[in-house]
């Protein structure tokens, strides 16, 4: 064997694919019953040798193009190990899949080992989140496939990155295992966010959820705490070649598996009876669709969001402008149509649709996060004309099972991410205090370790890139800079020499944003990667310049900091784009709503018409039936009105009108809606009604604004009065649609006049 792990050669590795991998097993301990339920398998290369330990070997296999064969061999000879040792049912196996090979990751060779235990093998899979946002679609069927054959699923050190949250109800995991830093550090608003997220899920799934780390009776504590059933750690036993022989043994019982596959489908397919369908042009699904999309920001980090464009000409420089933004500050975003690429923008992933795809001719739009999920599936009805005025039938669904289906029905087909980032235990990487089943550390940990001649490659390579590479020695006061490359010269303006030992503060100036300075600091603090853009300088000219920084910590292996690599791109071209087309979009934001408040709003009293009411009342409608409530539609007509405009003349009577508009709007609610209807009748909805007391709620509405109409007016010193006859039209006890309501009360406003004109007699 040879003397380093950095020196391995191919041939080493091979060897120890082709027979020296060996398995320990680690207990998993129902806390109740303080019964071993289960074991993890942990990989080990050749006793003695220097690729023993997991993180070198893996590294090794990763630089030599051998992952996937050394990844098949570590869980065959976990499941030849636990027949070995007799861990059978009813005990369960924990195994590992590489996210590299998820979509290869052969299956028969596993079930013939498993075979031979008779059906008494029983395994779960666990899936790190690494996997999560690089691969999705192979993730989603590799899921499929290990719950065909009657396997578990787990997903590994959930909370280590918010994307796992947002991805837990789409693999639907029957197990849901802790990062270890819960258990062990500082709780806080981070840890209660996991952990309201994670409990949610386990609630409504059955899932089962597992500490690991648990090393002390505090650990202990801690995990129960977090809602742990099951608990993993030196506390229970550390890995070892067998059974742990001082426990009893109990079975796992792991929930009962969910839905099947549902890849094949289409999003508008999975609408259910239940799930009422209108019909729109498509101008009101863009605005319901950008709703939707305010939504998933206000999730941030724990959002995922779908959507479909039924062709690429559709994804417009808006879309993409709203898309950029949202790939930036949420977790995972997918934009799928004919003719798109992978990568629309940088951060979205996407996918081209083939024409005979049931995708194709839809409109979604996904948003999925811990404790919201809505989505809008609409169907193109093929007409043509201008595309604004198409129609589509459409639903919109806030049932968690259907959008959870939706989004999985979309991920399925989005294209596997190319040049996978550098994994999480890789060469650059040692092992802390924990195992990771398959070998890589559960921590990110950090600490350069390379042969001379492997230090020189790695100074030529940082050399001759062409993004800006730093490093910052934060043992040091002020986190001096230790190392710049070429780029970075270029990028700042000046040379190394006049750069190293400094604070990499010089680049900012007085108009860099404070708030992503402080961002920054706060993620150094915190020892964490980070991601931005902000505004630095160049030279003694001090030239401005747009700064992609990605912020990177190095730690040595009891987890403290020991550097910050930081890697930096000049995208001031991008951003200069961005903002000529963000000032292009406001301008023609600025005309549109121009010209919508000429199509949509009456010239006279600034009231919404009839056409915008209707819209708004049908929204609010599927609101009312989502929710619950109950919608009233008031017809208003004025009494004597046109006795003031014979009299007084139409000018007269429309400042008339424009006074009462405004008691009208000062009499409702600011969440009710209000419309000219024409001439000297109005409109008024009012939402969110509690059944039980809509109509009389209704009615005290009605009353009020007869009364404030009727009150006299003072126009240039003529006291003008007019009376008012209110209509009610009440939702559902009158109708479901806009139309039903109107002429309700339409009806019910001419017999409050007969009414009027009989008791006058």
């Amino acid at each position: 064997m040879v003397e380093t792990a950095g020196a391995a050669t191919a041939a080493d590795v091979r060897a120890v694919v082709d027979g020296g991998v060996r398995s320990v097993f680690q207990p998993i301990v129902d806390l109740d019953s303080g019964r071993v339920v289960a074991y993890e398998a942990l990989a080990r290369g050749p006793q003695g040798g220097a690729l023993e330990r997991p993180d070198h070997l893996f590294a090794a296999a990763r630089t030599h193009g051998l992952l996937a064969e050394l990844d098949a061999a570590c869980r065959a000879a976990a499941f030849r190990g636990a027949l070995e040792q007799g861990l059978l049912a009813p005990l369960t196996l924990f195994v590992n899949v590489e996210p590299e090979v998820l979509d290869s990751a052969p299956l028969d060779d596993l079930l013939a080992i498993a075979g031979d235990a008779g059906g008494d093998l029983r395994v779960v899979v666990e899936i790190t989140e690494r996997a999560l946002a690089h691969r999705p679609a192979e993730l989603l069927r590799t899921v499929d496939r290990v719950r065909e054959i009657g396997w578990g699923v787990a997903i590994d050190d959930v909370g280590a990155d918010a994307l796992s949250l947002a991805f837990m109800p789409l693999l639907r995991p029957d197990v849901v295992k802790l990062d270890l830093r819960l258990v062990q550090e500082r709780p806080g608003p981070a840890v209660a966010q996991i952990m309201n997220a994670v409990n949610a899920y386990a609630e409504s799934s059955g899932a089962l959820v597992l500490a690991e780390g648990i090393e002390d009776e505090r650990h202990l504590r801690v995990g129960r705490a977090l809602g742990a059933r099951l608990g993993q750690g030196w506390a229970f036993g550390r890995p070892a070649p067998g059974p742990a022989t001082q426990y009893d043994v109990g079975e796992l019982v792991l929930p009962a598996p969910g839905a099947g596959d549902v890849a094949r489908t289409s999003p508008f397919a999975l609408l259910q009876p239940h799930h009422e369908l209108r019909r729109s042009p498509k101008s009101l699904l863009i605005e319901l669709s950008k709703q939707l999309e305010r939504e998933a920001l206000r999730l941030g980090e724990t959002a995922v969001v779908a959507a479909t464009f039924q062709e690429a000409k559709h994804f417009t420089p808006a879309t993409a402008a709203r898309y950029r933004d949202l790939a930036e500050r949420t977790g995972f975003v997918c934009a799928l149509g004919e003719g798109l690429p992978e990568e629309p923008l940088p951060g979205l992933r996407g996918a081209t649709l083939a024409p005979d795809d049931a995708v194709r001719g839809e409109w979604d739009v996904v948003v999925l996060g811990p404790h919201f999920s809505a989505a809008l599936l609409a169907r193109d009805l093929g007409e043509t004309g201008r595309d604004a005025d198409r129609t589509f039938e459409y639903a919109l669904t806030y049932e968690r099972s259907t959008v959870v289906d939706a989004a999985r029905c979309l991920l399925s087909r989005v294209a596997p991410r190319t040049g996978l980032p550098p994994v999480a235990g890789a060469d650059l990487r040692v092992l802390g205090g924990h195992d990771h089943p398959t070998g890589v550390p559960a921590r990110s940990t950090a600490e350069v370790r390379t042969t001379p001649a492997g230090e020189a490659l790695l100074h030529r390579a940082l050399a001759a890139t062409t993004s800006g590479v730093t490093i910052a020695d934060m043992r040091r006061p002020d986190q001096p800079l230790i190392y710049v490359n070429n780029a970075f010269e270029h990028l700042s303006g000046m040379s190394a020499e006049d750069v190293l030992g400094r604070n990499c503060r010089f680049l900012q100036g007085a108009d860099t944003d404070p708030g992503v300075v402080d961002a920054i600091r706060s993620a150094i603090r915190e020892g964490r990667e980070f991601r931005a853009t902000l505004l630095n300088h160049r030279g003694p000219e001090r030239q401005p310049w747009w700064n992609e920084i990605y912020l990177a910590p190095v730690l040595d292996a009891a987890g403290r900091v020991l550097q910050y690599i930081g890697v930096q791109n000049d995208v001031t071209a991008r951003v200069d784009a961005q903002r000529a087309l963000e000032q292009e979009r406001d301008r023609a934001q600025t005309y549109l709503e121009r010209i919508e408040r000429l199509a949509y709003t009456d010239p006279l009293t600034g009231l919404a018409n009839r056409r915008r009411l209707e819209e708004r009342v049908e929204a609010a409608l599927w609101e009312a039936r989502l929710g619950g409530h109950s919608l009233a539609l008031l017809f208003c007509d004025l009494d004597g009105f046109k006795a003031v405009n014979d009299r007084h003349g139409h000018a007269v009577g429309d400042e008339l009108l424009v006074v009462l508009a405004q008691r009208l709007r000062e009499t409702v609610r600011r969440t009710d809606l209000l419309a000219r209807l024409g001439g000297d009748e109005f409109l008024v909805a009012l939402p969110a009604l509690d059944p039980e007391r809509a109509v009389e709620d209704a009615q005290r509405v009605a009353d009020g604004i007869a009364g404030s109409l009727s009150r006299p007016v003072d126009l240039g010193g003529r006291q003008l009065a007019v009376g008012a006859s209110v209509g009610i039209g009440v939702h559902p006890g009158d109708g479901s649609t806009f139309g039903d309501l109107l002429h309700e009360a339409d009806q019910r406003m001419y017999e409050v006049k007969r009414e009027r004109r009989a008791a006058r007699r």
